[in-house]
């Protein structure tokens, strides 16, 4: 008989990582709305957290709950040090868990993220200066670049 323990428990099916301001109200809505209307079960945030360096407890218990994350990479994504720290997390969770990681890159370049060039070289750059932690902000990078490497959709070509 196996034992319970030997394969995790997941309380949602899908966790949505998202930067709220770019894709929110727009991608982000209608992706929820679709993953509902089939039936699945997704953790999205719809509560305004308190923003800060470190995400809450209950949000990790979530990622780590969920048996998919869908990662939705935009413009704006590394500028949210919030983000970030939820896809440390989130790629913590694909090698130890088991977690299947689905990043959607929303109006960016995949080669962008994974070489944090454009819009994701400045927004390191401003990390580098407003954190004295670097070894948050390479944990932020090596999260992008390996997300970056996982086969995932490029809204550009749809």
């Amino acid at each position: 008989m196996a034992s319970s323990s030997s394969s995790p428990q997941w309380k949602h099916s899908v966790f949505l990582n998202f930067r709220g301001e770019d894709t929110r109200n727009n991608f982000v809505s209608h992706l929820y709305k679709a993953l509902d209307r089939y039936g699945i079960d997704t953790f999205k945030d719809d509560v305004t957290l308190q923003r800060g360096q470190h995400i809450s407890l209950g949000l990790l218990k979530a990622i780590e709950g969920s048996r998919f994350a869908i990662v939705v990479i935009s413009e704006n994504y590394g500028f949210s040090g919030w983000c970030l720290d939820e896809l440390v997390k989130i790629m913590d969770c694909m090698d130890s868990m088991g977690q299947t990681v689905i990043p959607i890159f929303y109006r960016v370049d995949p080669c962008d993220v994974e070489n944090q060039s454009g819009t994701f070289a400045q927004a390191f750059s401003q990390h580098q200066k407003s954190y004295k932690d670097n070894m948050l902000v390479q944990s932020w990078r090596d999260a992008l670049a390996k997300v970056a490497s996982i086969s995932g959709w490029d809204s550009r070509h749809w």
